[in-house]
């Protein structure tokens, strides 16, 4: 490979690390958010819709101890967030397949993030002092505020279109992990992507379930912290991607 080729890969590479790191961080958000949701508001989930949409159903039939609003909402708000996230998008850096800068994609998914924060950050305050299943009507309003703010991070990180790095659903990334194993005989490519994928949703799930025995607010209130937290790393990765251009959304890569 000629030197000059190798250093363009290389490149490349470190550009995308600060946008991977990002992602990763998302990831352990959605592990506290449904932590906090599942466990302290009344099993409903407001990142997994998958999960929602099953115990939806189940709620319907009547199984005991299943509830219907709570999922109802949150999966409505989330449809709400998604359909903002991809509005922004839309007006932010045009449609997909399309070559878009560095720096237009830094300003897109900065206030993506800050509005997600924002969304996070009033829901955690809502929930100050909130009763494990508990909290009447203030509980869907924390349930609404996150839907909205993990409909927003997935109609964005789908327009992304990072391969195994969906940071809400597991299930392809976990598929594509066993199918392209050396005991299927394939190459395994981005094992550890995949690997470290589902280590930080089950950290951030885990930590979740640790801190709501302190309160229930804690866990979203970490969540706003890692968001934060992504968008300062987004933010030091600027300098290195601000003379690149490159396609969005010309393959999806999406969990079921």
């Amino acid at each position: 490979m000629p030197a000059d080729a190798g250093s363009t890969r290389l490149d490349t590479v470190r550009r995308a690390d600060p946008l991977l790191v990002a992602l990763g961080m998302l990831t352990l958000v959605t592990g506290l958010v449904d932590a906090a949701c599942y466990l302290g508001l009344g099993r409903v989930f407001t990142a997994n819709m998958t999960g929602n949409v099953v115990l939806l159903a189940f709620g319907a039939a009547g199984t005991q101890g299943l509830p219907v609003l709570g999922p109802t909402v949150s999966l409505l708000v989330f449809l709400v967030g998604a359909l903002g996230g991809g509005r922004l998008a839309a007006r932010l850096v045009r449609p997909a397949n399309t070559p878009v800068s560095a720096s237009t994609r830094q300003r897109w998914l900065s206030i993506t993030l800050l509005i997600e924060l924002g969304l996070v950050i009033t829901a955690g305050l809502v929930a100050i002092g909130l009763p494990v299943d508990g909290g009447g009507g203030r509980r869907y309003v924390v349930i609404a505020l996150l839907a909205a703010a993990l409909g927003l991070q997935n109609a964005t990180v789908r327009r992304l279109a990072v391969p195994d790095l969906t940071t809400t659903v597991l299930t392809l990334t976990l598929t594509g992990l066993a199918a392209d194993s050396w005991l299927a005989r394939g190459q395994s490519p981005r094992a550890g992507r995949r690997l470290a994928t589902v280590g930080l949703m089950a950290a951030g799930a885990l930590v979740g379930a640790l801190l709501l025995r302190v309160d229930l607010a804690l866990p979203v209130l970490v969540a706003a912290v890692v968001i934060a937290l992504a968008a300062v790393q987004l933010r030091r990765g600027r300098s290195q991607q601000s003379h690149t251009t490159a396609p969005m959304g010309s393959r999806q890569s999406i969990g079921a």
